[in-house]
This record gives structure tokens, C-alpha cells and sequence, in this order.
């Protein structure tokens, strides 16, 4: 082991003034870290003397492992009578018993007993790297201990480490909230020039609050400190990288949407009536019987939040001149629209109608981005600007790809993957080039790029190898569902041949009077001639052409149609089987309740698990206004 160096502590000039020196080696590694004397040795010492240090050490290494261990009442007993140790420095990072506590997660009635034996200023002692215990219990998100700190010694949360970091800075880096919330509070209440930050104090601090999405903190902070908005790492640029704390980068299934409705914005900062306050006691109780719902909750609060912040920061850039405004909101109204977030661009706009002709460093203004990278609402929302419709159709971008060159590239894969099954992928591809064509003058479709290549074959070359893959989905859906269907079919056509209860001497059937064998007749016809009409559907899908445009309306409506007459030629035959049973049955009464449960279960099967496939399909199919209507260049 190499020659270690340990700090002398004793006094507070000790302290401030402390030397080091070499102390030898030992071969228990814990008694390294360990600060040893109370005195500064500057000659050989007796013997005796000698003894003297080596026990104070070994009580030094004692308290170490005590506090290490969590033996708390003895660290604390030991503290009580060597009240110098209060100031000693027992670890590697040359923390002091308090700091060491709080980094280990000591109860608060044990940091109390500390606390009451040591003067303000013993608290403010800091360890290796400037932190004291206020920037560990920072770290820790521990508000208890930092209240308990801070009463004794106000000036505590104005005490920068070495890295030039406030416990405030600390607190938020960490994402603690409660802990930010109380030094918030603590820091700015202060009265005096130490409860101003500095700008670069603050503009750190606002950085570590919108990462730890601290919205409502952030927009206090910018209204103490407006020229925060104005740097170059504008606060919006780093809110536009999270995608995740917008309602538009999340998405949540049907349910999920609905509690978000019905969610209540609890905030003090919000106005709320007598009905709100019902509505959120309601919530209260809800939350409590169903917790997964409490995060809905929160995520709609943050999003409210982050609408105010936005919203906030770009009324302040607004007032600034042009080209500074136009700097500052560049980069942001880029990224936002690369990352889908149409609450951001929607408000740009609004406030600064000229950031439509924003360009990224490929030349490309956000309505090309928004093509290429498919984000529906922020072309409706660039797209429905008045006036705008000549200056957007003829955008070129440095390739010389024009807007439908763009929407024929192939979209991005997280984009891709949000359409299921394959099927939908294709078609909402050529949903997408189409909407775009009706932008164009009919001389774009044919206009080439650098590539010497037109839209529509860039858009085959894109997708060639998707259409390779869905053509195949394709085929083997309809294989599976034909056999599925030729089976039912060949049940059925049985099951008519063979009457339940047999005939009588004239021929006719012995239960042709039961209201069961209607049912039973009913039933077996349609699922005769509904699995037949599957067959036939399917068949059509086997021998399509699969050109392009097949993707678009003809193969998903041959799916659909298929889709729903297998489902009612499986219910049909559930039911035709159902009849046959009861009316063979010598006890009918408790077979209607067993057939009911047994002949339920394959036809709640096929519709949960071929129910969400279809639904997709006929919403993408029939319900395809992604874009909201607008006067195509071909009208004009």
C-alpha cells in the first residue's frame, strides 16, 4: 500500500488551516481513511505520547465502522464524550461524522442527538469536495435532516461545493422534488443579496429543473430571472428534447385515455371552482381504492405544466428583435417537429408566424420534416396557415426532392411501428403520398431530383422490399383463414344433412315444432353460406395483382369483408351446434347453461384476439382523415 496522507482536524482554526502529513501503513484498510490527530506533531514524540495518538486513532476507526455499520446510539455515545470528534474527519472523501450519517441514511432522531452538540458553524464543515451535510442530504432527497440543518444555521443552502453547486442544484440534478421545493423556498424567502442567484447560478439550475421536469419550479425561476430565455441553450431547446413530457409522446391505450379525461389538474397555481373541488375529493378517494391511476393524474398535471412553461417562454422571446427571436425559437421549432411535438409548434406559430420558414442545417423547413418524418398533426397544423399553400408545394430541398419526393421516401421505423398489422404499414404510406399529391400542381408528380428520379419512383423503389413482405402477410392470412372456412363450411353442410332427433314416417323432422330447431336451421345456413362467402373472399386475396395502389383501398376491404364473415360463420356454427345439443338432450334445463359457457369461449376467443386486427383495419380503412381537409393547388 502506498504512503496515504490523513487531514489533522481539531479546532476551527485547526480546521481552516489544516496540514497533512504521512501516516504509515496499516493492514486494516479502514484505519486509511481515517483523520487521526488533534495535534500537529513537529518533533519525535515519547513513547507515551505515541501511545496517546495510536488509541486516539483506533476510537477515530472505532466511530468509522460504528456509523458504517449503523450503530447508531454507540456512534452517538461516542461522540457525547469526545466532543472533538464532532470536527474529525473519519472517511477517504474526509467527511465528517454528520455528513457521513446522512449518507447513510440515519434516522432523524439520531441526527437531532448530532446536531444538538454542534455550533452553526460545525454544520456548515465540509468534506474533500466543498459539499457539507446539507449537500448530502441534498443528494439523498432527505428534507427532514435539511430542515433540521437549516434552523440551526439559515446560510447553509447558499454554500457552494467545489464544483460551484448549491444544495439547490443538487437536489434538482437528483430529480428529488420535495427536497428542490423546500431549498426553492428556503433560497428565495431569504432576504439579502445572498438570496439573489447568479446568472450563471441560476441559468445552471433551470437546466437541472426542466431535466428533472420541475416545470412549475422552472417557469418561478424564469420569472424571477427573464434573460434566462434569451441564451443561446434556450430552456425550450432542452423541453423539445423530451418528447415524453408532451401529450404527444405518449400513447395510451383506450383506457388509458379516458382516465386521462376524467383525470382532475391538481395544481395551486390553477383556478378551481366549486365543481372542481368535488371532482378532485372524488379523484382523491378513487385514487386511493385504484392507485395504478395516480400516475395518469401526475403525467396530466406535468403536461398542463409544461403547456404554461412553453407558453410562458415564448411570450418573453416574442419581444426580443427579429433575428434574435428568430436564433432563439429556430433550433426549438426544428427539433420539436422532428420529434413530433405539435403543442410547441402550434405555439411558435402563433406567437411568430415567420418561424414557418425555419430550415434545418439540410435546408429543410419544418412542413418538409414534418412529411418525412410523418407527423400527421404537424402538417394539418403548418398546412392549414393561410396563404402559405404556393410557398409550401414548391419547397425543394437540397436534393432537389420536392415535397412529394419526401412524402415517397419511406418513413421513419419508430413511425412504421405504430401501424399493425403489416397491411397498414403500406397503406398509410400511400395514404400519406396522396394527401401530399393533392398539394402539388399535377407538373410536380413528374418533376425529377438529382437522382433524375420521379416521386412515384422513388416511392416504388422505397417500398418494394414492404410490399415483398406484406404481399406475403397477405397470402398467408387468407391461406389460414380459407382453411379455417372450408372446415366450417364442410360442418355445416353435414349438419344439414343430419336432423337432430331424426325424421318421422313421412320424412319430415320429429322436432320441426321446437323453437330450438329453428335456431338450429338458422344458424346452420348462415354459417354455410358465410364460411362459402370467407372461402370466396380469401380466394380474391390469394389471386390479387398486388400493384401499389391494391394496398391503399382494395386488399384491406377484402380483408375486412373476410374477416367479418369468418367471424360470423364461427359464431353461426357455435350456435347451429348449441340448438343440436339441446334439442338431443333428455335433461334440456341444465345444458342451457353449460352450452351457453362452452360454446361462449372460441367465439370470445376469435374476438379478442382477431377483434383489435380487424378494428385497425377498418379504422385506417374508412375513418383515414388523418389530415384535416384544406384546398388542394389541383382546385385552385
Amino acid at each position: 500500500m502506498s504512503r496515504r496522507y490523513t487531514k489533522i482536524c481539531g479546532s476551527k482554526k485547526a480546521i481552516e488551516g489544516c496540514r497533512k502529513y504521512p501516516v504509515k501503513d496499516r493492514s486494516n484498510l479502514t484505519r486509511d481513511f481515517l483523520s487521526v490527530h488533534l495535534q500537529v506533531p513537529t518533533t519525535m514524540a515519547s513513547s507515551a505520547a505515541h501511545d496517546d495518538e495510536w488509541q486516539r486513532e483506533k476510537h477515530y476507526q472505532q466511530l468509522y465502522e460504528d456509523i458504517d455499520q449503523g450503530n447508531w446510539e454507540r456512534a452517538i455515545s461516542f461522540l457525547e464524550s469526545n466532543p472533538e470528534a464532532i470536527e474529525g474527519r473519519i472517511t477517504e472523501d474526509e467527511d465528517t461524522p454528520l455528513i457521513s450519517a446522512v449518507k447513510r441514511g440515519v434516522k432523524i432522531h439520531f441526527l437531532e442527538k448530532l446536531v444538538e452538540q454542534m455550533s452553526p458553524e460545525q454544520l456548515a464543515l465540509d468534506n474533500a469536495m466543498g459539499s457539507t451535510a446539507l449537500h448530502a442530504a441534498a443528494v439523498r432527497g432527505n428534507t427532514n435532516a435539511a430542515r433540521l440543518f437549516v434552523k440551526k444555521n439559515p446560510l447553509l443552502p447558499f454554500i457552494r461545493n467545489y464544483g460551484g453547486s448549491l444544495p439547490l442544484h443538487l437536489a434538482a440534478l437528483r430529480g428529488k422534488r420535495e427536497m428542490t421545493n423546500y431549498l426553492w423556498e428556503e433560497v428565495t424567502s431569504y432576504h439579502g443579496e445572498k438570496g439573489k442567484l447568479s446568472e450563471l447560478t441560476a441559468s445552471s439550475l433551470i437546466h437541472h429543473m426542466i431535466n428533472a421536469r420541475f416545470y412549475d419550479l422552472a417557469a418561478q425561476l424564469l420569472e424571477s430571472y427573464p434573460r434566462l430565455v434569451w441564451e443561446p441553450e434556450c430552456p425550450l431547446k432542452l423541453m423539445v428534447q423530451d418528447p415524453s413530457a408532451f401529450r404527444s409522446g405518449l400513447r395510451f391505450n383506450i383506457w388509458q385515455n379516458l382516465i386521462y379525461f376524467c383525470a382532475p389538474l391538481k395544481s395551486e397555481d390553477l383556478p378551481i371552482s366549486g365543481f372542481q373541488k368535488l371532482h378532485a375529493k372524488f379523484w382523491n378517494v378513487l385514487e386511493i381504492l385504484v392507485p395504478h391511476i395516480k400516475h395518469i393524474g401526475d403525467t396530466k398535471l406535468l403536461h398542463c405544466q409544461v403547456r404554461q412553461l412553453v407558453n410562458h417562454i415564448c411570450k418573453k422571446v416574442v419581444l426580443l428583435d427579429s433575428p434574435e427571436a428568430y436564433s432563439i425559437l429556430g433550433e426549438s421549432f426544428i427539433l420539436a417537429t422532428k420529434n413530433g411535438i405539435h403543442e410547441v409548434v402550434e405555439v411558435i406559430l402563433k406567437k411568430f408566424p415567420s418561424a414557418i420558414g425555419f430550415k434545418d442545417e439540410d435546408n429543410n423547413t419544418a412542413f418538409q420534416l414534418a412529411i418525412m418524418y410523418r407527423h400527421e398533426i404537424i402538417f394539418n397544423i403548418i398546412n392549414q396557415y393561410g396563404g402559405q399553400e404556393e410557398f409550401l408545394s414548391d419547397l425543394v430541398d437540397n436534393k432537389g426532392n420536392n415535397i412529394l419526393h419526401l412524402a415517397g421516401y419511406l418513413a421513419r421505423e419508430n413511425r412504421l411501428n405504430l401501424m399493425s398489422p403489416a397491411i397498414l404499414q403500406v397503406q398509410r404510406e400511400l395514404q400519406w403520398y396522396k394527401e401530399v399529391e393533392r398539394l402539388v400542381l399535377p407538373a410536380k408528380t413528374e418533376s425529377k431530383n438529382s437522382d433524375d428520379k420521379t416521386p412515384l419512383m422513388v416511392f416504388i423503389k422505397e417500398h418494394s422490399s414492404m410490399i415483398t413482405n406484406e404481399q406475403q402477410w397477405m397470402k398467408g392470412m387468407a391461406n389460414s383463414c380459407t382453411v379455417a372456412a372450408t372446415l366450417i363450411a364442410g360442418v355445416a353442410f353435414a349438419a344439414a344433412l343430419t336432423i337432430p332427433g331424426g325424421n318421422n314416417d313421412a320424412g319430415f323432422p320429429i322436432l320441426t315444432k321446437e323453437a330450438s330447431f329453428m335456431i338450429f336451421n338458422i344458424s346452420n345456413i348462415v354459417a354455410l353460406f358465410s364460411s362459402l362467402s370467407t372461402v370466396i373472399i380469401f380466394l380474391a386475396i390469394l389471386i390479387s395483382r398486388y400493384t401499389v395502389n391494391d394496398f391503399l383501398y382494395a386488399l384491406p376491404r377484402r380483408l375486412i369483408m373476410g374477416l367479418l364473415a369468418l367471424f360470423l360463420s364461427i359464431t353461426s356454427m357455435i350456435v347451429s351446434f348449441s340448438a343440436a345439443v339441446y334439442l338431443v338432450s333428455p335433461q334440456r334445463k341444465p345444458f342451457i347453461i353449460l352450452t351457453t359457457i362452452f360454446a361462449s369461449v372460441p367465439v370470445t376467443l376469435f374476438f379478442f384476439l382477431q377483434f383489435p386486427l380487424l378494428l385497425n383495419i377498418m379504422k385506417s380503412t374508412y375513418f383515414p382523415r388523418i389530415f384535416s381537409s384544406h384546398k388542394s393547388n389541383k382546385e385552385s
